[in-house]
This record gives structure tokens, C-alpha cells and sequence, in this order.
């Protein structure tokens, strides 16, 4: 079985193949991962993917909604503003390919966010553990209060139907993931895809999940790719959006 090797660097990104033997891949339940295995190499992206059928999906669903999205990304963009200064927040993630773009959100933490975890964590060996284990906190102190609430129905999520409507993003997809953790994430399946608003791991139980399982998650998804169940997957974000699990 191959498996293939990535190097930290964005700027060119050649895949080194081994032969690894035998790697046995199993699924438990319907959405919860098993204990993490490598993740194999698979064959090319399938014909929804190959032939633009999902990017065509994306773009007609984002054009469809766009009079409603923008409005209401206006009105959120206004409130935030109102409660804590920009409204609007950028960050580089880890795209198809491993090239990096900007991934936008409605600001849901504190300004200096990232200088305020660090010290944050450096004072809390705890929440230090939990951070390195899964790259989020449950309780995380640099949310405000509105932006616990926009994460919790994930409206913060919005401006990222721009990232959709420019080819970085698909509607479905892996979680994007940031240049610096790509050195935590074991599989492969993520740097063939273009990362998405929702996706298997956003809908599962991802509060109870590590980092590293983003990989059986990812190689799950891109086996199964098809019209069916990515209409299936953004069915359930609706429900997961009014059960108010976002994080």
C-alpha cells in the first residue's frame, strides 16, 4: 500500500511515495472515527470532483442564497462591530495542493486573539494538554460573549461562502486546516480536496474528537464523494446549525 509524505513547505509541494505494506482501514458507527490508522493512498478524485460537477453544485447553491446571505451577513457584521471594533477577521488555511489562502469569518474572539492564547496556555498547563491534543479549547476565554453565540449557531461561518464563490473553498469538504498544524495531521486525503464549510467531521461529535482524527474523517469522505451524500451532509449542518452544537 503507498503512502505519501508532504513537507512542511506551501511553496512546492511534491509528494514522496513509499511502499509501507499492509495498513488495514476500518470505520466504527456511521460518523465516529476508530482509533487512528495511517491513512492509505487512494485512486484520483472521482467524476463529481474531476469534472466540476461539485464546484458547480457550490456555485449555484452560493448564488441561489446570496440576497439572503448578504443581508445577513451585514447585519451580524454590524453587531460585532458594535460589540468588539472589525467585524470581520481573516486567516491563512491550508488549501487543495497545500496552497495557502485567506479564510474569512465574522470575529468571534477578542483582538490579538492568537498573542492572548499563548500566554493563555503557557499559564494553564491544562488547557495546554487539551490544545495540543485537539487545537481547540472547550472553554476558550478568548471568545466574547456575542461571538459564543454566532459560534454556537455557526453564523460566523458566513463570509466563507466568499471563499466558496472564488474556487478556494467548497461547500462540503475536510475542516480547514492551518499551516501550522499540518505537522499534526497524519493522512493525505485533505491536500486532495478543497477544505469546505461543513463536512463529516463538522457534523459528527467534533468536540469529542482529537485532531488526528480529522485524517479517518477526511479519507472517509473522500471515498464516499458523491452528489447524494453531499446534499445528505448539508441537510445535517441544518439540523447541527439549530441544535446550536457549532464550536
Amino acid at each position: 500500500m503507498d503512502f505519501k509524505i508532504y513537507p512542511n513547505s506551501s511553496d512546492d509541494f511534491p509528494a514522496i511515495t513509499f511502499d509501507a505494506g499492509s495498513v488495514s482501514f476500518a470505520m466504527s458507527g456511521s460518523m465516529a472515527p476508530p482509533v487512528h490508522t495511517p491513512v492509505a493512498n487512494v485512486a484520483p478524485p472521482r467524476k463529481i470532483d474531476r469534472l466540476g460537477f461539485k464546484r458547480m453544485l457550490d456555485l449555484a447553491l452560493v448564488i441561489l442564497a446570496a440576497p439572503i446571505i448578504v443581508v445577513t451577513v451585514a447585519i451580524l457584521a454590524l453587531l460585532v462591530a458594535l460589540d468588539s471594533g472589525k467585524p470581520f477577521y481573516c486567516q491563512d488555511r491550508v488549501g487543495r495542493d497545500g496552497r495557502i489562502f485567506r479564510m474569512w469569518k465574522l470575529r468571534s474572539m477578542v483582538h490579538n486573539a492568537d498573542e492572548q492564547l499563548e500566554a493563555f496556555l503557557d499559564e494553564n498547563p491544562d488547557a495546554r494538554n487539551e490544545w495540543d491534543l485537539n487545537q481547540k479549547l472547550a472553554d476558550d476565554p478568548r471568545i466574547t460573549l456575542l461571538g459564543k453565540k454566532l459560534r454556537s449557531s455557526s453564523l460566523d461561518e458566513l463570509p466563507q461562502l466568499w471563499n466558496v464563490l472564488i474556487g478556494d473553498m467548497s461547500l462540503v469538504g475536510p475542516r480547514p486546516m492551518m499551516p501550522s498544524q499540518r505537522d499534526l495531521y497524519p493522512g493525505d486525503a485533505y491536500y486532495r480536496m478543497l477544505p469546505g464549510i461543513t463536512g463529516p467531521w463538522q457534523v459528527s461529535e467534533r468536540n469529542k474528537s482529537t485532531f488526528a482524527d480529522r485524517a479517518t474523517y477526511d479519507h472517509h469522505y473522500e471515498q464516499s464523494l458523491s452528489f447524494t451524500n453531499d446534499i445528505r451532509l448539508l441537510f445535517k449542518t441544518i439540523s447541527v446549525v439549530f441544535s446550536r452544537t457549532g464550536c
